[in-house]
């Protein structure tokens, strides 16, 4: 690989760490405004890299197939929301606000279940990275290397958020800041590791590419209405997490436009 493409696949995680280590600077607890406006930001990056870095060049991908060429978007768009159904239904993992564990009975504790859940939900996001480089080194033009790039700095703008949402409630409950942010970095690990693994898959089978940056999207867009959304309108009723959401739509959309 060369430098260009492991920079890419960097860039979100460091995002992760950094918002990691607001542990160490911050207080032990994270407000609820804040929680709520983070998750909103996270959300409104997510789905505009859906719609411009994923869904869209999916359908130019697929331009030869016509009026048709809507056909592998939508379809790698289900098998991207059956999948996170599936690791939901497989995985043991617990919400911030979902009260008890979901997924299969397991022995392991609140802190580990917590950590599995960000885990499972950065895989669509480590693909999206890996599959969109694909489409970039593909050459056939409709993924740029800045589109790449904007798509890899909007992850990361989401990711910190998500570490410190990750790592400071941990602190709250009386971890210590150096495992609480351990942890936070620990749940961001999949993402370079899906990412490298999707584009080495991709790279095999290019004719599939449009499916799987569908896929990518609907994995993304299953985090989004299944945790982001709820948690920015939970608790009592704020307009803050909806802003931040709008805020966070709006800047992805324009990064990607611009440098796409």
């Amino acid at each position: 690989m060369d430098q260009q493409v492991l920079q890419a696949i960097a860039i979100p995680f460091l995002g992760t760490v950094l918002g990691a280590g607001c542990v160490f600077v911050m207080g032990e607890a994270l407000p609820e405004a804040v929680r709520r406006a983070l998750t909103g930001f996270a959300a409104g990056v997510m789905t505009a890299a859906s719609v411009w870095s994923l869904l869209i060049p999916a359908m130019d991908h697929a331009a030869a197939l016509g009026r048709w060429a809507f056909f592998p978007a939508a379809a790698g768009f289900w098998l991207g929301i059956g999948g996170m159904l599936a690791l939901d239904r497989l995985v043991p993992h617990l919400h911030q606000d979902g009260g008890g564990p979901e997924g299969p009975r397991s022995p392991l504790g609140r802190t580990a279940l917590l950590v599995l859940a960000v885990t499972v939900h950065n895989i669509p996001e480590g693909m999206a990275v890996g599959v969109v480089l694909a489409g970039w080194l593909s050459g056939e033009g409709a993924v740029t290397a800045a589109g790449a790039l904007a798509l890899s700095l909007g992850i990361a703008m989401q990711n910190f958020p998500e570490g410190a949402v990750i790592s400071m409630p941990l602190r709250a409950e009386g971890l210590g800041r150096g495992d609480a942010f351990l942890y936070g970095v620990l749940s961001g690990v999949v993402e370079p590791i899906a990412a490298a693994l999707t584009l080495l898959a991709a790279g095999l089978v290019l004719p599939a590419l449009p499916y799987l940056l569908s896929f990518a999207a609907g994995a993304m867009l299953y985090v989004v209405a299944e945790e982001l959304i709820p948690e920015t309108s939970a608790g009592p009723h704020s307009n803050l997490g909806t802003l931040f959401f709008a805020a966070g739509f709006s800047l992805m959309m324009v990064l990607d436009v611009a440098l796409g």
